[in-house]
């Protein structure tokens, strides 16, 4: 198994699982997308998802390891995730998994 796993393109997802004050959802993308577009080596992508007529969301960032997201964590970064804490209904639950599968569709 731990072949199939060196060809994995990503190693590494960091999840958010969080609702936003109501109205607030608009703010935090902007936030969340300034706090991405900081990030450097490692960093391979990130998705914010929105349920449909809330202010409920999940955001994934993949990385191409856990060292490379810990390394990426500069003090502007922080800043902004600090900005993006106060408009959370509640603290969200978060998390960092281990990518150990990769499907894509091919046409």
């Amino acid at each position: 198994m731990s072949e199939f796993q060196d060809f994995l393109k990503y190693k590494c997802a960091y999840v958010a699982i969080g609702e936003f004050k109501p109205g607030k959802f608009p703010e935090a993308e902007q936030l969340y997308e300034q706090a991405v577009s900081s990030y450097g080596q490692g960093f391979k992508g990130s998705y914010l998802l929105q349920e449909p007529g809330t202010d409920k969301g999940i955001a994934i960032i993949l990385w191409e390891s856990a060292e490379d997201m810990e390394a990426n964590q500069s003090e502007v970064n922080q800043a902004i995730l600090h900005e993006i804490n106060h408009l959370f209904a509640k603290p969200p639950m978060t998390g960092c998994y281990e990518i150990v599968s990769e499907v894509h569709h091919t046409d």
